[in-house]
């Protein structure tokens, strides 16, 4: 009779010890969990943004070695031939020409603060 109650006494302890370990498990996974949520979403905002720099730098250098001259002076819309614009979330890019002063920008649909831009002034 003590032997079984002793048994049972230690099995108890396991289970308490697997709960306990599963706790700390619990709270040291999660956190985890909601980080790499929040990582994956920062660095798909980063890649967004590398890829608009890229594309609007690569258009400012075609609009400077004299394409610029083919636009109207004012603001329009301004088409890519990038196609790394398809991986860009909904937006668009705009080109404003005043003289020999020109700002290309892509605007994302709904984020006022995430806009690219470059200007230059040609000769």
């Amino acid at each position: 009779m003590r032997i079984k109650a002793q048994s049972n006494i230690r099995r108890g302890f396991l289970e308490v010890d697997l709960a306990v370990a599963l706790v700390i498990l619990s709270m040291a996974i999660v956190p985890l969990g909601f980080a790499f949520m929040q990582e994956r979403a920062a660095l798909r905002a980063e890649y967004c943004r590398a890829v608009a720099d890229e594309i609007v730098d690569g258009e400012m250098e075609i609009l400077a070695a004299g394409d610029w001259k083919s636009f109207p002076d004012g603001t329009q819309a301004y088409t890519v031939h990038s196609r790394a614009a398809a991986n860009l979330p909904p937006g668009h890019f705009e080109l404003s020409k005043g003289g020999n002063h020109l700002r290309l920008e892509w605007v994302p649909d709904g984020h006022p603060h995430g806009a690219i831009a470059r200007e230059i002034t040609v000769k």
